[in-house]
């Protein structure tokens, strides 16, 4: 049997990658996100995939016969509206107002047929999933309030190119893994850390393999919660994920920013029969059971303060509807 490694990379960050994959995330390679949003690391989202999805998920319904298209000028001020938040207004003021923006969409004027009336531009596809794009990236570097220095949060989840997921991995072996990750969250989203991602994030996570705890923006390290999902639970399904092995496509590019030795140590996880980790399940119910719509809206509820704390997944999909 291999020794395991305990590097933060190998033990959590990578195995987190692999799965999302599995689970239907597109995998960004660190330059190639960068790319993605005009090689400026202040810039967090991922415009190119936005604007494309906002002309994909969006249509006018002129008549019960009849549909518009919304201009490429109005595309871009829903897009100009996402991006230019109002920090100055404060961190919770701005979360609140990116949270409104993603649940009930953007209001635009527009003419039709010489009639100019207001018309609503979402952002994510609520009631047909499928129809957004998922994308995972890591070492995602994000300049600083007031300085030229980055924080670089471990792993990020998009939705139409939104960072709407923020997780920071930890290796095991260390002392209080789980209260390490949650105190880089906390430190990214101080006045000078990193606000401008977490204003969008619905959803942070602190991983470590065997450990796991998840929040939303603006959570206190004692508040970060556990959950254990049983409802439409098959630990079997997530075995055979996990030990799933990747495409060769998806391999080649999660291998693009790293050393040989280190794809030799991929691999050679790939040839043992894993066990499902808590982080792993954890991954499996954000991505699957109740999927990231159903979290989002939990997420959201409680920003919006129909929650007062976070709660257990299957019971409050139950009892909350928006």
């Amino acid at each position: 049997m291999n020794i395991p490694s305990f590097k933060e990379d190998h033990s959590s960050q990578i195995p987190a990658l692999q799965l999302l994959q599995k689970l239907g995330y597109t995998y960004l390679a660190p330059e190639e996100a960068l790319t993605l949003r005009s090689d400026r690391t202040s810039n967090v989202i991922l415009e190119p995939i936005l604007r494309k999805q906002l002309k994909a998920i969006n249509s006018i319904q002129v008549s019960t016969s009849k549909t518009a298209i919304f201009s490429d000028a109005n595309i871009e001020n829903g897009i100009m509206a996402l991006k230019d938040m109002p920090m100055n207004e404060g961190f919770i003021a701005t979360s609140k107002k990116a949270f409104e923006l993603l649940t009930y969409g953007k209001a635009l004027e527009q003419s039709i047929d010489g009639d100019k009336k207001s018309f609503t531009l979402q952002y994510i596809d609520w009631n047909n999933f499928e129809n957004n794009v998922f994308h995972v990236t890591e070492e995602f570097n994000v300049m600083r309030f007031g300085t030229s220095d980055c924080y670089r949060p471990d792993i990020v989840l998009f939705v139409n190119g939104i960072p709407l997921c923020v997780m920071e991995c930890k290796r095991p072996d260390i002392k209080n893994p789980i209260g390490e990750a949650i105190s880089q969250h906390i430190r990214n989203q101080q006045e000078d850390g990193i606000r401008n991602l977490y204003v969008y994030s619905q959803l942070l996570l602190s991983l470590s393999v065997s450990q796991a705890k998840y929040a939303t923006t603006d959570t206190k390290e004692e508040f970060w919660a556990s959950w254990k999902e049983t409802e439409g639970y098959d630990k079997s399904v997530v075995q055979q994920l996990v030990n799933q092995p990747l495409t060769g496509a998806q391999k080649q590019k999660l291998f693009v920013c790293r050393n040989d030795w280190e794809r030799k140590v991929i691999e050679a996880r790939e040839q043992e029969e894993l066990e499902v980790s808590t982080q792993d399940e954890y991954l499996y119910w954000l991505a699957v059971l109740n999927g990231y719509c159903n979290w989002c809206r939990i997420l959201f509820c409680l920003k919006a303060g129909h929650l007062k704390k976070l709660p257990d997944t299957s019971s409050i999909l139950r009892s909350i509807k928006l």
